[in-house]
């Protein structure tokens, strides 16, 4: 027996090689090793909390958390099963190099024992590890755009106005100012909307990072679009000038009208600003009244100034003028007599023709009057109480003319006599 199987030793030693030569032709002939590539493999970092829980934050350098090519080596039939979701790319934190590089192993979820080979074109993650940084800002909003002509943005609200931020101390360092911005463009009505909230430094240039972390992303924007009018000033003025001066009747203002804004139902029946009485006294003035007058504090509810650059002060001005005399030339026949007793007859004998009676006042009203605005009146019985006499007796006397005119604010200057003949009828 011992001599059968130790019998051609080397024939059959040559026999067995020649056969599983033979298998593995024919194994590769049937299911050749085959190689598979995917692009842009996702790398899966595990264990970042072991970064995290020191307080720092880390950023993924280059782009290395995505392998743009992973290479599989293995028998066609693994190949065939195979797809992008099969392929396994992962980094774990516990590898950190002190380069802050972590290295990436590569693996399949299944049929992971039977390839020959598996790697990508790179094979670590860079890593930026820094302080974390937390700090909160003043939420602001602001508007972008024009809305339609003839309206006006008022208030900018928004339900929230603080932000806290957290991110590499880097990053968070060079944020100035959070705010969101809303588009109005065109609008005639109130907005609200939700605005995404945007980070900037000081140079008004936007911070962009997925390594921010914002207490909230968006908020809720009111802004209200209001209507435009222009309206004109009005003022009373109370008083009177000192003797010999008058008021003109003219209120003047920095402004002739006032640009205002509202919304539309607020200035339906507003078509002027009224400033009450006493802002303007010219009691006993001899000269202009000017008065400094805040316009925002005698503007309707839920009205505001629409002028920029204009806080809303102006100057109210009352113009005062020193009177002027004036003659005026009546005929003595249109002179009235008052009071003349029955059974006497008056006769003006000086002036002959005309009487010049002097008026006094604002010299733009003087100037309007003609003859026929004056009443001109010789009261006899008041003559007569100032002589002291008790009747009328026939002679001939200098007794005043009364002028009186139908323009307001008009009065007899310097006192006119005329001589009067009285004559007792028979």
């Amino acid at each position: 027996m011992k001599n059968k199987l130790t019998a051609n030793l080397g024939l059959k030693i040559a026999s067995f090689l020649c056969a599983a030569v033979l298998w593995l032709v024919v194994t590769n002939i049937n299911d050749p090793i085959a190689t598979y590539r995917v692009n842009d493999v996702p790398v899966t970092i595990k264990n970042a909390n072991l970064i995290t829980d020191r307080g720092q934050v880390f950023e993924v350098l280059d782009g290395t958390d995505t392998v743009d090519v992973v290479t599989i080596s293995a028998p066609r039939s693994i190949i065939d099963a195979l797809d992008k979701s099969n392929i396994v790319a992962e980094a774990d934190v516990n590898d950190l190099t002190s380069v802050d590089t972590v290295a990436i192993k590569f693996s399949t979820n299944k049929y992971n024992d039977k390839l020959d080979s598996i790697r990508g074109n790179i094979d670590s993650v860079k890593l930026s590890i820094e302080e974390k940084q937390t700090r909160s800002l003043p939420l602001k909003s602001i508007t972008t755009g024009d809305v339609r002509e003839g309206y006006v943005v008022g208030d900018v609200t928004t339900e929230q106005n603080l932000i806290r931020i957290s991110g590499p101390k880097s990053v968070i360092s060079q944020v100035t100012k959070a705010q969101a911005e809303v588009d109005v463009s065109g609008f005639t009505n109130t907005i609200s909307t939700d605005s995404n909230i945007r980070l900037y430094n000081e140079d008004g240039e936007e911070i962009m990072s997925n390594n921010i972390e914002k207490s909230i992303s968006k908020v809720r924007v009111s802004v209200d679009i209001l209507e435009l009018k222009e309206l004109p000033l009005t003022c009373k003025v109370t008083g009177r000038p000192a003797e010999g001066y008058g008021f003109t009747g003219e209120v003047s203002f920095t402004r002739p009208s006032i640009k205002v804004a509202a919304r539309s139902k607020y200035l339906t029946r507003l078509d002027v600003i009224e400033l009450p009485e006493g802002i303007l006294d010219v009691t006993d003035a001899t000269e202009d009244v000017t008065a400094l007058v805040d316009i925002n504090d005698y503007l309707p509810a839920n009205v505001i100034l629409a002028e920029e650059n204009f806080e809303g002060k102006i100057n109210a001005v009352a113009k005062i003028e020193a009177e002027q005399n004036r003659a005026v030339r009546i005929p003595v026949g249109k002179i009235l007599f008052e009071g003349l007793p029955d059974g006497y007859e008056a006769v003006i004998t000086e002036p002959a023709n005309e009487c010049s009676v002097t008026l006094t006042g604002l010299s733009a009203v003087l100037n309007e009057i003609e003859a026929e605005n004056v009443t001109a009146v010789i009261d006899l019985d008041a003559w007569m109480e100032s002589e002291g006499l008790e009747e009328l007796s026939e002679g001939s006397y200098w007794m005043p003319v009364n002028a009186t005119t139908t323009v307001e604010n008009v009065k007899q200057g310097n006192p006119t006599e005329v001589r009067v003949h009285l004559i007792e009828k028979e």
